[in-house]
């Protein structure tokens, strides 16, 4: 009975029918590509080829999933800046600790090349951390002998204090000779309220060919506002520095490192005009920023903070006066690059409960483009609190306002106030400085008319980050080009 209905209906009611029959299929259809697709993604779930093992992966962004999985060459070339810090500290670090049980960092399909004698080989090859591939159920079946970690395994995940500051902190080699390459320790350290010194250990020039030396540079800000600058010249044969650490030596002054705590020496100059500085600088855990480094064509600027936040104690003496302190709070980074017509903001502050830093380079071709209005620079701003970097944020431009004297140049001026609004997705933080204290040098070449303004300045930081407002406040150190 149903079965005779049925064929009655279709021949009467045919174009009905058929939009019926139509719409059916279809909904049949879309039922089987999204089953199929469910399949798809469950078997790549699965895949330990692809995600190797745990409940979460992370890849490089715009990798292409399935050239993990088939080991196409597209993933040859990717790869995850920063991974050490993203292992240690934004992923695994402590502020996700009862979130996250294990990061097990790997990498597949990399691109190398074998040498043997005159050949030359390109092969793929792969590499885990044996403990944290085991812990996230991906561990390698061993056939014959043993997969553990290595010295080298646990430095990258876990490494000491001395291992840390030593891998932030290390020194490197030009690509090419280039008498502008520069690299240098700098830390500032705040002996009073009124009273800082900036010291700058540094190396440059065509480095290991002869043409290269270093200095010693120190500003001594007095508590009566004079400023006194000193400058050693240091020849390349009294220099050794070291690829693999933070240590520095130049002539009878250096810079060490051991278990994460800094001892700074310098012992320069004639009588009457020498400084001598003993002082332990100890970074505060956790508050450091990672290398990043720019490039482009004949361009290069690196730069690390190990010490956003720390505490100095010692002595120094500047021509006829000394100065000691205990617990002074101080800030260190390093800086590596090509230095020809280079310019830059930047900015690290330390208030009650938050530490910030915000930066970024203008090479030449650059610096005439914004000269011109054509571009803004890309800038940063990170937030930093007592378990690791907080947010990165980003922001174009930093408003200038007002005018104020300044130390060290009767042509220039310094703004009295200045301010920034940095964003990412649904965070925003506004950052307002009152300029303190300004000290100018003026550029020396006369092609590269600038004037490099150090500010010292009190800061306040409002804002929302991970949905929760922040409020902060605290005095730092700035600083900026100007045109004289």
């Amino acid at each position: 009975m149903l079965t005779t209905l049925a064929l009655r209906h279709l021949l009467v009611r045919k174009l009905r029918s058929l939009f019926l029959l139509f719409g059916f299929s279809l909904g049949v259809g879309v039922m089987i590509v999204l089953l199929s697709v469910g399949e798809a993604m469950l078997d790549q779930a699965r895949d330990v080829s692809l995600v190797g093992g745990g409940e979460v992966t992370i890849l490089p962004q715009g990798i292409d999933v399935e050239a993990m999985r088939t080991g196409g060459l597209s993933g040859m070339y990717f790869g995850i800046d920063r991974s050490r810090f993203l292992t240690r500290q934004a992923v695994g670090g402590p502020r996700h600790g009862q979130l996250v049980r294990t990061v097990s960092p790997s990498i597949e399909g990399k691109l190398l090349y074998l040498r043997h004698g005159d050949r030359t080989i390109a092969v793929r090859a792969g590499g885990e951390i044996p403990s944290r591939a085991a812990a996230v159920g991906s561990a390698l079946d061993i056939l014959s002998g043993s997969w553990e970690d290595s010295g080298l395994d646990s430095a990258y995940v876990a490494p000491s204090r001395r291992q840390l500051y030593d891998e932030l902190d290390r020194f490197h080699l030009p690509d090419r000779p280039d008498s502008t390459w520069g690299e240098w320790h700098y830390f500032n350290i705040a002996t009073g309220h009124d009273e800082w010194w900036y010291v700058t250990y540094l190396i440059g020039g065509e480095v290991l060919r002869g043409g290269w030396g270093g200095q010693i540079l120190v500003t001594h800000r007095r508590p009566g506002g004079q400023y006194e600058r000193f400058r050693f010249p240091v020849t390349h044969n009294r220099i050794r520095f070291d690829t693999t650490g933070a240590d520095l030596t130049l002539g009878d002054s250096w810079v060490r490192q051991r278990d994460g705590e800094y001892r700074l020496r310098v012992r320069a100059g004639a009588p009457g005009a020498a400084v001598q500085i003993d002082v332990k600088l100890l970074p505060a855990p956790n508050r450091y920023f990672p290398p990043v480094e720019l490039s482009e064509d004949a361009f290069l600027s690196g730069y690390v903070v190990p010490a956003l936040e720390a505490n100095a104690s010692g002595r120094i003496c500047g021509g006829s006066r000394c100065r000691r302190f205990a617990g002074a709070p101080a800030y260190h980074d390093h800086n590596w690059g090509v230095w020809r017509n280079v310019t830059w903001e930047w900015g690290a502050a330390r208030g009650s409960r938050l530490s910030l830093l915000y930066g970024g380079v203008y090479g030449p071709e650059r610096d005439r483009d914004v000269e011109k209005g054509e571009v803004e620079s890309p800038f940063f701003l990170t937030l930093v609190d007592s378990l690791g970097v907080k947010q990165v944020l980003r922001f174009d431009k930093i408003a200038y306002e007002g005018s104020r004297s300044v130390s060290g140049s009767s042509r220039a001026s310094a703004p009295a106030r200045f301010s920034l609004v940095a964003n990412r997705d649904a965070d925003t933080l506004r950052l307002n400085v009152q300029v303190l204290d300004a000290l100018a040098t003026e550029m020396s070449a006369s092609e590269f008319r600038r004037v490099f303004l150090q500010m010292r300045g009190r800061f306040r930081l409002t804002g929302r980050v991970g949905g929760q407002m922040v409020a902060d406040s605290g005095m730092g150190f700035f600083e900026t080009y100007i045109r004289p």
